[in-house]
C-alpha cells in the first residue's frame, strides 16, 4: 500500500462536499479511512474530521492545508458505516457532515479555542503601528489569551489582521488548545508491594502491626478482598471498595500502610458503565402460538430480508424476539433491538438482562455522553457487546457483524428524527443498515404502520400474524362513554365519568392498578379571560401558553419561553378573571388525588421524566405496586407490560381523532388500541373506559372491535383516492424567514417554479398549524411522487430548484428545510 499523501475529510458542517488536506510524513503510513483527524477550516476554526479517502492525487488547489493532529491509532468507524452515512445523506437530502454530527457521540469530537501568546524573543527596536503596539502590550505579561478576549480588551470586532502581521514578524505564537470532551474515568486502587508479596513477608508485617489494630484490620480486609490466597483469582482493590467494606475507614490507617511500604496506591482507568455481575437464566419457553410465529419468521428469513410480525397486544412478541436474538447470537452475530421510547428501554432491559447478562448494552440520549463514548469504544472491540437495545440513534453504532435488527412498535412516529438534519426514519434506515450487513430485519407491532402492512400485502415484506394473547387471555372489554351526553345530563362534573370513577374505586378495592391516559401534558392547554376572552400567547410562536400550575408558570412547548401566571388579565386588568380551559396530565393528577386521597398517584410525562433515572424510578415503583394510579401521556401506550393493571381510562379520545392530518385516523386507532392493550395483561380480563363525544366515529368502532383490517382497508381507499402514502412518496419543503411578507412572496414564487417542473404533484404553499416558531414564519409545500417515478431524479430536481432560488438577492436569507417521508 502506497503512503498516504492526501486525505479527504468529512467535517461536521452542513456542506455537501468533503475537504482535502495534506498529510505530514510521520502519519502517512498510519492513516486509515474512518480515523479522526484535527484539521483547520477557514481562517480561525478547527474541526475533528473523519477520513473518508486516502490517496496520492494532488488536488488542483492554490493552497492545501495540512492535518494538525491524528487522534486515533485505529478507525472509530467500521465497515459499512461510511456507506450507510452516504445513503442517509442522499436519501434524506442532507449532507454527510450532518449525518456525522448526528452519528458520533459528542465526546468523540474535539472542541477548539484559539489562544495567542507573546514570543520569548521580541525585537523591541522594531517600529510598531498603534494597533500592533496595543496588542503586544496586552500579551507582554506572558499569559496566553483567546482571540475573543483580545477583541474585547481592544474593543475591536476582529484582531485577526493585526495578529497575522505579528505572526509573520515572529512576534507572537498562535496555538489551538484542543479540548477533548471525553475523559477516561480513573479511580484510585491499592495493591501489595514487593515487601508484602509472599507469605513470609506478610507474617513479619502482621507481627509488627499487633500494636496498630486499625492498620491490622484494614490489611486483613484488603487481603480478603484481593483474594490473595486463591491462585489465579488475585485482584486489585479500589479505595472506594475497601471504604465501603469497612465503614469509617481511617484515612490515617491507610496512609500509614502506604508510608510503611506495605500497600501502594495507583490510578487506573475504569468504565463508567455498571460492572455488577448479572446471573443469567434460560429464556421462557414459547407457547404453541409463539412457537408457530417463531418458525414462520425463521422460514421467511430464508427468502425475505424483512418480516412484519403483526401480533395483538400482550401476545408475547418480546419472548419471540428474545428467542430469535438467541439464535442469531449463537451464530456469532450481533442484534440491534430498537424501541421508540426511552421508557421502553427501561422496562425491557431487565427482561433482556435476565437472558443475555453482560452481553447486553443500552444506548440512548439520557445517558451521559461519556457513557455513550464507552459503549461506542467497546463496540469497536472484537469482544464488544452482542446485543444493543436503544432508541433511533442506536443505528449509528459500529457493529462488527450485525445479524438481526428488531424494530419494536415499528408504527411509532418517534422513530422519525424531526430536527435537526438528517431527518431520517430509524425504521426505514434500519432496514437499509441490515441489508448492508447482510442481516435480517423484523418489524413488530400490534398496530402496524399502514405503509409497512401495505408492503407486506404486496409481497415486499413477509407477514407473520400472532392473533392469540399470551395464556389465552381475552382482549379487554372497552366501554365508550359519550361525554357530551354525560355533561348534558349532569352525570359528569369533573373530567371523569361516573363509570370511570366507579370502576377506579372497584379496582383500588381489589388491590389492582389503574392507568389514566391523557395525551396532553401540563395543567391546561391555555388560560382565557372570562371578561374579554383574552388568551395569553407566546411572543415568539403562534401558540397559546400552556398552564403549569405546579411551578406557577405559563410555558411555550415550542420555544421553551415561560412567564409567571398573572393574577389579573393583562388585557382588561380584571383581577382573577383568567380561567383554565381544557386539561392536561397535571390537572388530572390534582383531581384524582382529591377524589381518591388514599391512593398513591404518580404522573409520567415529559415534565416528570427529564432525568436519566426518572423513567426507571416511575416504572420500577409502578411495577412493584408502590403506585396505584399512573397518569401519563403517550409514553404509557408504547408496549409497557404491567402485571396488575386491570383498568385503563382514556380521558379524551377526541383530541387525537380531530387532528388535521391524513394520518389522524391511523394514529388514533394505533394509540387507542395500544393504550387499551395495557389492561388485563396477566390472569384477569381487563377493562377500558374510553371517553369521547363521538362514540359512533368509525375509528372508535374499529377500536372497539379491535379491527385493524377494517381500519387499514378504509384508510387505503381514502389515500388511494387522494393520492397519499402508501400510494405515493412525500417530500415536504418548509420555507422559513423572520419577515412574513418576504416569506409569502418567496413561497409563492418557489411554488410557481416547482409547478413548472412537477405540475399538479405540488400542493401549497400553506401555513402549517403553528405558523411561527421562535420568531420565524413558516410556509409548507408538499411534493407527491408516484411509486413508478424516479425518486432520485425528483430529489435532484428539488435540490437544483433550491440552489437556483438561493441566487435571488431578495430571498437569500430564506431557510429551506427538506423533509423526505414526513410523518
Amino acid at each position: 500500500m502506497a503512503a498516504c499523501k492526501y486525505i479527504d475529510v468529512i467535517l461536521p458542517i452542513p456542506l455537501a462536499q468533503s475537504f482535502t488536506y495534506s498529510v505530514p510524513a510521520e502519519w502517512s503510513d498510519a492513516l486509515r479511512i474512518g480515523m479522526r483527524v484535527v484539521v483547520p477550516f477557514g481562517s480561525k476554526k478547527m474541526y475533528t474530521g473523519i477520513v473518508c479517502l486516502c490517496h496520492t492525487n494532488k488536488p488542483n488547489l492554490t493552497e492545501i492545508k495540512e492535518v494538525i493532529c491524528l487522534l486515533d491509532k485505529r478507525p472509530v468507524l467500521r465497515h459499512p458505516q461510511l456507506k450507510f452515512w452516504e445513503w442517509i445523506a442522499a436519501y434524506y437530502l442532507s449532507s454527510v457532515g450532518e449525518v456525522y454530527r448526528a452519528a458520533l457521540p459528542s465526546g468523540l469530537k474535539l472542541e477548539s479555542e484559539t489562544t495567542v501568546r507573546i514570543n520569548e524573543v521580541v525585537d523591541t527596536e522594531d517600529s510598531w503601528s498603534p494597533k500592533e503596539l496595543k496588542l503586544i502590550d496586552l500579551l507582554f505579561d506572558g499569559h496566553s489569551k483567546t482571540i475573543s478576549e483580545l477583541n474585547k480588551a481592544l474593543h475591536q470586532r476582529d484582531v485577526m489582521p493585526t495578529l497575522k502581521i505579528l505572526l509573520e514578524k515572529n512576534v507572537i505564537e498562535i496555538e489551538e488548545k484542543l479540548c477533548e470532551k471525553y475523559r477516561a474515568k480513573t479511580e484510585s486502587f491499592l495493591r501489595l508491594t514487593k515487601k508484602a508479596s509472599d507469605e513470609k513477608g506478610l507474617e513479619e508485617i502482621f507481627k509488627d502491626l499487633k500494636r496498630a489494630p486499625k492498620q491490622e484490620k484494614l490489611l486483613m480486609e484488603f487481603i480478603e478482598l484481593s483474594k490473595y490466597f486463591i491462585p489465579g483469582k488475585q485482584r486489585e482493590v479500589s479505595r472506594r471498595e475497601i471504604q465501603q467494606r469497612i465503614p469509617g475507614t481511617s484515612a490515617g490507617a491507610l496512609k500509614s500502610l502506604i508510608d510503611k511500604g506495605i500497600l501502594e496506591s495507583f490510578s487506573k482507568e475504569v468504565g463508567r458503565l455498571e460492572a455488577t455481575e448479572i446471573s443469567t437464566q434460560e429464556a421462557f419457553p414459547l407457547n404453541e402460538h409463539q412457537q408457530a410465529a417463531y418458525r414462520k419468521i425463521r422460514q421467511h428469513f430464508a427468502s425475505k430480508q424483512v418480516v412484519l410480525l403483526h401480533g395483538v397486544t400482550s401476545s408475547g412478541k418480546t419472548e419471540v424476539y428474545i428467542h430469535l436474538a438467541q439464535q442469531v447470537l449463537s451464530e456469532g452475530k450481533q442484534v440491534l433491538y430498537l424501541v421508540p421510547e426511552i421508557a421502553l428501554t427501561t422496562q425491557l432491559t431487565t427482561r433482556l438482562q435476565r437472558v443475555f447478562g453482560r452481553r447486553l448494552a443500552v444506548y440512548h440520549s439520557k445517558f451521559p455522553d461519556a457513557e455513550r463514548v464507552e459503549i461506542w469504544n467497546k463496540m469497536l472491540q472484537d469482544e464488544g457487546y452482542d446485543i444493543i437495545i436503544g432508541v433511533r440513534s442506536s443505528i449509528f453504532l459500529p457493529f462488527r457483524k450485525l445479524g438481526l435488527v428488531i424494530v419494536d412498535e415499528e408504527h411509532e412516529s418517534s422513530y422519525k428524527q424531526l430536527d435537526p438534519a438528517p431527518r431520517y426514519h430509524a425504521r426505514n434506515a434500519a432496514i437499509v443498515l441490515a441489508s448492508m450487513h447482510g442481516a435480517k430485519t423484523l418489524l413488530g407491532s400490534a398496530t402496524p404502520a399502514i405503509e409497512s402492512y401495505y408492503n407486506a400485502q404486496m409481497g415486499k415484506y413477509a407477514l407473520v400474524e400472532l392473533k392469540q394473547r399470551h395464556r389465552e387471555q381475552e382482549l379487554p372489554d372497552i366501554y365508550t362513554l359519550d361525554v357530551k351526553e354525560a355533561y348534558r345530563k349532569k352525570r359528569m362534573e369533573t373530567h371523569f365519568s361516573d363509570v370511570l370513577l366507579e370502576k377506579t374505586e372497584q379496582a383500588l378495592k381489589h388491590n389492582e392498578q389503574v392507568l389514566l391516559f391523557q395525551n396532553r401534558r401540563g395543567y391546561a392547554p391555555y388560560l382565557e379571560c372570562k371578561c374579554c376572552a383574552y388568551v395569553p400567547r407566546c411572543t415568539n410562536c403562534d401558540v397559546s401558553l400552556t398552564v403549569h400550575k405546579g411551578i406557577n408558570t405559563l410555558s411555550c412547548h415550542y420555544c421553551g419561553a415561560s412567564e409567571t401566571i398573572p393574577d389579573s388579565c393583562p388585557n382588561c386588568k380584571t383581577p382573577g378573571s383568567l380561567l383554565t380551559r381544557g386539561f392536561g396530565t397535571e390537572k388530572i393528577e390534582e383531581e384524582i388525588k382529591l377524589l381518591f386521597p388514599e391512593a398513591r398517584v404518580a404522573r409520567m410525562d415529559l415534565d416528570t421524566t427529564r432525568s436519566r433515572k426518572s423513567y426507571t424510578n416511575i416504572i420500577g415503583a409502578f411495577e412493584s405496586h408502590k403506585i396505584d394510579i399512573l397518569i401519563g401521556t403517550q409514553m404509557i401506550s408504547k408496549g409497557l407490560d404491567f402485571d396488575k393493571v386491570n383498568l385503563v381510562g382514556i380521558l379524551n379520545a377526541d383530541n387525537i381523532l380531530n387532528f388535521p392530518d391524513f394520518r389522524s385516523a391511523e394514529r388514533a386507532f394505533q394509540m387507542l388500541t395500544q393504550v387499551s392493550g395495557r389492561a388485563g395483561r396477566k390472569d384477569k380480563k381487563g377493562e377500558v373506559v374510553l371517553q369521547t363525544s363521538q362514540p359512533e366515529h368509525p375509528v372508535i368502532q374499529q377500536v372497539l372491535r379491535n379491527d385493524y383490517a377494517a381500519m387499514y382497508e378504509q384508510q387505503c381507499k381514502e389515500r388511494a383516492c387522494f393520492h397519499y402514502p402508501p400510494f405515493c412518496r412525500l417530500i415536504r419543503i418548509t420555507l422559513r424567514h423572520r419577515d412574513a411578507h418576504t416569506l409569502e412572496r418567496a413561497a409563492s414564487q418557489f411554488a410557481v417554479a416547482m409547478r413548472k417542473v412537477f405540475g399538479t404533484r405540488v400542493l401549497g404553499p400553506n401555513s402549517p398549524i403553528i405558523g411561527r416558531i421562535q420568531n420565524l414564519y413558516l410556509k409548507d409545500l408538499l411534493l407527491k411522487i408516484e411509486p413508478q417515478a424516479s425518486q432520485e431524479r425528483a430529489k435532484d430536481l428539488v435540490q437544483q430548484l433550491i440552489k437556483q432560488f438561493d441566487s435571488f438577492q431578495e430571498f437569500r436569507a430564506i431557510k429551506f428545510i427538506v423533509d423526505v417521508d414526513p410523518v
